[in-house]
C-alpha cells in the first residue's frame, strides 16, 4: 500500500450535499427551502407571532408563584454519604459539615444550605452539622446507626443579604413633589 492509495473505509465518509446545483441533484433551485417567502430565508424567528394579535402564550392565564425568599438547598442522600465514607473521601470520626462535603466533592456547592435525605442505608456512625436540615427518615437512620445530626440556623449574613436584595427590588421611587411657581405681579 502507498500513501496515495489511502482512503477511508467504504460508507464511513459521506460527501456533503451541495445544494443549488441543478434539478437533477434533488436539492436544486430552492435548495430544500421550499418556496418563496419569509420562512425560506435564514434568521427568521416568527414561531409565536400571530400577525400582531395577542399571541397564545400571552393569552394563557398565569399560574403559580416564585417565592423570592425561598432558600435554595442542596440535597444529599444517605447512600451518597455512605459511598463517600466507603471510598475514604470523608472521615466518619470527624464532624461532617457542609464545607467537608464540598471538599470531598460529594456536593458541588453549598448554596443556602444542605438537606440530608433518607434515601439509602447508613452503616457508619456519623455526627453531622447542617443548615438545611434533614428528613425524618434521615434523622432516624443516623440515630439508628449511633450518630447524631445538629441543625444550625443559617448565618445572619446570608439572611441579611437576601432581605436587603428583596428590599431593593420592592423599593419604589416616589415622584418628586411639584413646586408651585409663584408669579409676582407688577404694580401698575
Amino acid at each position: 500500500m502507498k500513501l496515495n492509495e489511502l482512503k477511508p473505509k467504504d460508507g464511513s465518509a459521506k460527501k456533503k450535499i451541495r445544494v443549488g446545483r441543478g434539478i437533477g441533484s434533488g436539492k436544486g433551485k430552492t435548495s430544500g427551502k421550499g418556496q418563496k417567502g419569509q420562512k425560506s430565508r435564514s434568521g427568521v424567528a416568527i414561531k409565536g407571532f400571530e400577525g400582531g394579535q395577542m399571541p397564545l402564550h400571552m393569552r394563557m392565564p398565569k399560574r403559580g408563584f416564585n417565592n423570592p425568599f425561598a432558600r435554595q438547598l442542596v440535597t444529599v442522600s444517605l447512600a451518597r454519604l455512605q459511598e463517600a465514607i466507603d471510598t475514604k473521601k470523608i472521615d466518619p470520626k470527624a464532624v461532617i459539615d457542609e464545607d467537608m462535603l464540598v471538599q470531598a466533592k460529594v456536593i458541588r456547592r453549598k448554596r443556602d444550605g444542605v438537606r440530608l435525605l433518607g434515601n439509602g442505608d447508613l452503616k457508619t456512625k456519623i455526627d453531622m452539622k447542617l443548615t438545611g436540615g434533614a428528613t425524618k427518615s434521615a434523622i432516624s437512620a443516623v440515630e439508628k446507626a449511633g450518630g447524631k445530626i445538629e441543625i444550625v440556623e443559617p448565618s445572619k449574613k446570608v439572611a441579611k443579604a437576601k432581605s436587603e436584595k428583596a428590599a431593593v427590588k420592592k423599593e419604589v421611587k416616589k415622584p418628586a413633589a411639584k413646586k408651585k411657581a409663584t408669579i409676582k405681579k407688577a404694580d401698575a
